[in-house]
């Protein structure tokens, strides 16, 4: 696995570094390309907080947590997406099959009202692999590509719990 470690406002500890590959390396197992991952330390509010993010098989694994100590929150962070993997295991075994590269970006953006901007590579995929990948990243909603039609679409968890897709109307 090929680890990207990266430090908001501070360093990442030397030590640290072995201890992390140690723990990302058990998810070698479960992807037949060479994953990438990325590993961001900061810390909030007295806590430090790991998150991590994998990149495999053309799908995104997060994990993002807080604790005392930047090894306690890395446990909680790769547990996490343990989880994430074993709840969709069938789901996943059928789309690590296929492969395609999915790239983020994180960058500022420099208008002032917009916070964060997120760039990524759209790649065509099912209303179902779509939702799959939204809660793979524990978000609410997904932008993708409709394979059926090539349009771009959101898949967004409602508050019931129940999934809904925006379509553009043409």
């Amino acid at each position: 696995m090929i680890i990207t470690y990266v430090g908001r406002h501070l360093s990442v500890p030397e030590d640290f570094k072995p201890i992390a590959e140690a723990k990302l390396a058990k998810f070698d197992k479960f992807f037949r390309d060479e994953p990438t991952a990325t590993v961001k330390l900061s810390v909030q509010k007295n806590r430090e907080r790991v998150e991590v993010t994998i990149m495999a098989g053309g799908m995104i694994y997060r994990g993002e947590e807080s604790d005392e100590t930047f090894r306690n929150a890395l446990d909680l962070a790769v547990a996490a997406i343990e989880r994430q993997i074993r709840k969709n295991k069938t789901r996943l075994e059928k789309r690590l099959r296929e492969t395609a590269v999915t790239e983020i970006f994180e960058e500022p953006f420099d208008d002032e009202p917009i916070i964060r901007k997120k760039e990524f590579t759209l790649h065509p995929m099912t209303p179902e692999e779509a939702i799959l990948q939204m809660n793979l990243l524990g978000h609410s909603f997904f932008l993708y590509s409709d394979s059926a039609t090539g349009e771009v679409n959101v898949v967004y968890r409602r508050n019931d719990g129940d999934y809904g897709v925006i379509v553009p109307q043409k």
